[in-house]
């Protein structure tokens, strides 16, 4: 049996879970590496990263490098001694990190590998309407997502699911995975599998002011997943003509409503206190919505104070 001295690193709320079962399943955590604090709000104020906050409250080492490659870090994380490290939502590591303890450095990714490589895993999966979708461990390598599988567990997608959702669903379901995958390695009864290539793979890229704009000339179907696949963060976001207005928008809980009608793609409509948006074979049912300058509300609570003109359309 290994004695392992374990340096963790990761920065959302998505890697606390991980820390926190690492920490509760007593493995020896020698050290967290975490991004440096950065200013937040409107007061600019220095705001700490979760799992730093996490690693404070728990008394564990932290550091918070901006230059994983500078002499000064390399020699902090060297002298914590480590001979493995786990990585969870963290950035790209440089080889002279990821190579240095004895038994390796793995990676948690939400997605069932070598499917959805990339920044964005979890929203790409309901944008493109799958059904299924997962976590995996594997030893980093060269390239990003890429290296050998240590294990996979599957979670499936449910039809109302959004992103927030399936995060959570898939950030308690990789701690699990993570714990799995620290006994096998205490126990040096790992079993790698290398990713297959092909044709067929779809990525998960880093998401953009431009990929994440509506196009409202797809089905219905697609509009859904594309909407839940970005709800509520970062959010799909649309442009509103109304009257001499242009605003952009961002749009959250919808729902689609199969109607025919023969109204212009994209032409907006209120009926019964409901805001609707004409697409392929019916409407999109807005429930949520967030103005420029405006709080996220719902459409209802909208509706009581603007007033969308009979020309009102998206773009």
């Amino acid at each position: 049996m290994r004695d392992l001295r374990i340096v963790f690193m990761g920065t959302p709320e998505f890697a606390v879970i991980t820390l926190k079962y690492i920490i509760e399943a007593k493995y020896n955590v020698v050290g967290v590496i975490t991004a440096p604090d950065r200013p937040a709000g409107r007061g600019r104020k220095l705001q700490q990263s979760a799992v730093k906050e996490f690693a404070v409250a728990n008394n564990l080492t932290v550091l918070q490098p901006t230059n994983l490659k500078s002499p000064e870090f390399l020699e902090a994380l060297k002298s914590l001694k480590p001979n493995l490290q786990v990585v969870v939502a963290f950035r790209m590591l440089p080889k002279v990190v990821w190579q240095l303890p004895e038994f390796g450095t793995f990676n948690l990714h939400a997605s069932l590998l070598p499917q959805y490589r990339g920044a964005a895993p979890i929203n790409w999966a309901i944008i493109n309407g799958e059904t299924l979708t997962g976590a995996s461990t594997f030893f980093i390598d060269e390239k990003i997502d890429t290296g050998a599988m240590i294990l996979q567990k599957e979670t499936p997608i449910e039809q109302n699911d959004t992103v927030g959702s399936l995060h959570d669903k898939l950030m308690t379901l990789g701690a699990a995975l993570v714990i799995e995958t620290l006994d096998l390695i205490k126990d040096d009864k790992v079993k790698t599998i290398s990713q297959k290539e092909s044709e067929d793979l779809k990525d998960a890229p880093k998401l953009t002011k431009e990929n994440t704009r509506i196009d409202w000339t797809l089905s219905a179907t697609r509009i859904y997943n594309f909407i839940r696949g970005l709800n509520p963060y970062p959010a799909a976001w649309t442009v509103i003509t109304n009257g001499e207005q242009e605003l952009n928008a961002k749009l959250y809980d919808v729902e689609i409503l199969e109607e025919s009608h023969n109204k212009e793609l994209g032409k907006i409509s209120v009926d019964n206190n409901k805001l609707k948006v004409a697409v392929k074979n019916g409407y999109i049912l807005v429930n949520e919505i967030q103005l420029p300058g405006k709080r996220k509300m719902k459409t209802k609570e909208l509706l009581n104070g603007y007033q969308f003109e009979t020309d009102a359309k998206v773009l």
